[in-house]
């Protein structure tokens, strides 16, 4: 056990955060914790964290546990280059290190055993602290975030404020603590990153404690989900999509339970109500009464808090065929980032993907007019109205109110078809009177699709739609993107919502746009066979084992010996940039290890035969 919480409950003055929960994390084990935006997951991890109290209940941790939690401005020195930032975390094994060099030089003067077995211990302390491979971590790690090698050399002042938070980030993992406190680790991370990521995440060497809305990435880093819905946690086995199961398994056996006990309290109070007056039955009649009184009674499932918008993104008018034809189509600014040519046609749903830096935004802002095009051109088909989701736009503050920002674009509707309208966005009573400056980032995403629905387009362009919201605020834009009988054109790095939304993806990379016709899948698809002719494995051929073979003892060991030394290359690889800035060559490089693994066992099994058959011999003899 790392960290338990007992019966812990938590408000803000007379607001109840959650009441009576029961948290646990043991070693090694990667836990999410999910739920409506303000239900207070980020709260449990700073109760972690000590930096909020417990109002009631208990709270315990293991002895000299080290836990890790990105800081905002986590940066004492910016004038220290990325690598000296980054060896503050390696002091004790640096001090190690020079140890071992003096010790060394020692022993090649003077041969004492008491000097060897110095250098020994230390030898271990030092291997086992990462001592011959905090380099290579170094260099990975921060690699995985997208930087460069020589980046490492570069003062941290040099870098944007996102880029101080990636390489925050790859501080937080490199200090390899036993348990990681992360809070929403994916935003403004690309596909590309993420993927790293997720897999670094999962082979990790300690407990994780994350709060998330990203479904895949909680599907492949997570084995334990606790949700906080209506201010109580409850604890699930497994990833997101078991989770998914599990709960639509337990609402049904809610309702089965609910429905027989209510038709149980109908019967005793018929019951009762039919020998209330009858003193034979006197006795009988209050003990049923006081039965009734100390029974625990179920929620009725029906009335449980799934408030969440419900909305129809509708078209004015149906619009030509053609929808968008973009011919050699430049775009960037100074210099072009990309070039694309595509045909869109009415109803398709095209995902642009692609790193950061790749020019998705531009090339949407460039689309809509917003940036002029650097060459090629576009043309609209016939009757084609744009709606467009800018998601900087959206996180624009201002000092008026909720209500009056969509009635100042729609000043013919009255006030309660505005108030019904925010009503469906889940801006219900004094909530419309809020100015934009207090807003969350979930409130602000759903004022501009309410704004966004009015419109009526028939050719939605989204420049990441997902960003802050919720899973369940997700859940309903996905249901409304579905019933949408228009085109849309979107950006976004949410792969659950891609695979829901998307028929095709059109992928940005080295300055040229890739469209792919079957949509995320097909992508892919396309990726893994290109790093399966990239990465070619070592054909091995495996003699086919007979009754009675007679194996060559010193073949086999020879065998054994090549295979090693072609493992210990193999699992070099993962420290190069080519692997370690690629996720699917990783992922094929993991399984080619796999493959000299089982070949090392096939062959040690011939060994074991092998001398088996030569002690018979012997024997003979």
């Amino acid at each position: 056990m790392l960290v338990q919480i007992n019966k812990g409950s938590v408000s803000f003055g007379t607001e109840d955060v959650f009441e009576d929960i029961d948290f646990l994390v043991n070693e090694n084990e990667k836990v999410a914790i999910i739920g409506k935006n303000g239900c207070g997951k980020s709260t449990v991890l700073k109760v972690i964290l000590g930096d909020v109290e417990l109002n009631s209940g208990e709270i315990y941790k293991a002895g000299n546990i080290t836990i890790g939690y990105l800081k905002q401005n986590a940066f004492i020195d910016e004038s220290h280059s990325v690598y000296t930032e980054f060896l503050e975390i390696y002091k004790d094994v640096i001090r190690l290190e020079k140890e071992l060099e003096t010790l060394a030089q020692r022993l090649k003067e003077e041969n004492s055993e008491q000097l060897i077995e110095q250098y020994a211990r230390l030898q271990s302390q030092f291997e086992y602290a990462g001592g011959y491979t905090y380099q290579s971590d170094i260099e990975s790690v921060f690699c995985g975030f997208g930087f460069k090698v020589e980046d490492l050399k570069r003062p941290l002042v040099s870098f944007s404020g996102g880029e101080k938070t990636k390489i925050s980030f790859a501080k937080l993992l490199l200090q390899k603590a036993d348990l990681l406190l992360l809070d929403e680790p994916t935003n403004h991370l690309d596909l590309r990153t993420i993927e790293w990521l997720e897999t670094y995440l999962a082979k990790y060497q300690g407990a994780i404690v994350l709060v998330s809305h990203d479904r895949t990435f909680l599907d492949k880093c997570v084995n334990i989900i606790y949700e906080i819905e209506y201010g109580h946690m409850t604890k699930y086995h497994g990833n997101y999509s078991k989770y998914v199961v599990e709960k639509k398994n337990n609402a049904q056996r809610q309702a089965k339970l609910y429905a027989y006990q209510q038709k149980d309290i109908k019967r005793l109070e018929d019951l009762i109500q039919k020998y209330r007056y009858k003193p034979t039955k006197a006795k009988m009649v209050q003990n049923k009464i006081k039965y009734l009184e100390r029974m625990d009674r179920l929620e009725d499932p029906k009335k449980a808090d799934t408030k969440t918008f419900k909305v129809r993104f509708e078209c004015k008018v149906k619009g030509g065929k053609s929808v968008l034809s973009l011919d050699h189509l430049r775009f960037g600014y100074d210099e072009p980032l990309g070039e694309v040519t595509l045909d869109i046609q009415r109803g398709q749903r095209i995902c642009i993907m692609g790193d950061n830096g790749t020019g998705k935004s531009t090339l949407l802002k460039t689309i809509i007019d917003e940036i002029p095009s650097l060459g090629g051109y576009k043309m609209f088909g016939h009757q084609i109205d744009i709606g467009y989701f800018d998601q900087t736009l959206a996180a624009l503050a201002s000092s008026k109110t909720v209500i009056d920002e969509l009635w100042d674009e729609y000043p013919q509707l009255d006030a309660f078809a505005i108030r019904s309208i925010l009503g469906a966005f889940l801006f219900s009573s004094d909530e419309v009177f809020k100015t934009l400056n207090v807003l969350s980032g979930g409130e602000r995403v759903r004022l501009a699709l309410a704004k966004l629905m009015m419109q009526r387009a028939n050719f939605l362009i989204l420049d990441e739609p997902t960003n802050h919201l919720d899973i369940p605020s997700k859940e309903a834009l996905e249901a409304a993107l579905k019933d949408y009988e228009g085109t849309i054109l979107f950006v976004s790095h949410d792969r659950w919502f891609i695979k829901s939304i998307a028929d095709s993806c059109l992928v940005l990379e080295n300055g040229k746009g890739t469209f792919y016709a079957d949509g995320y899948k097909d992508y892919i698809d396309a990726k893994k066979e290109a790093v399966k002719k990239e990465v070619k494995k070592e054909v091995v051929k495996q003699e086919k084992p007979e009754k009675r073979v007679r194996y060559n003892l010193k073949k086999i060991e020879e065998r054994i010996g090549e295979l090693e030394d072609l493992l210990e290359a193999k699992r070099a690889l993962r420290f190069e940039p080519e692997y370690y800035h690629d996720h699917f060559k990783m992922q094929a490089l993991d399984e080619e290890i796999d493959d000299i693994h089982n070949l090392i066992a096939h062959e040690m099994e011939k060994w074991e035969e092998a001398m088996e058959q030569e002690e018979k011999k012997n024997k003979k003899k």
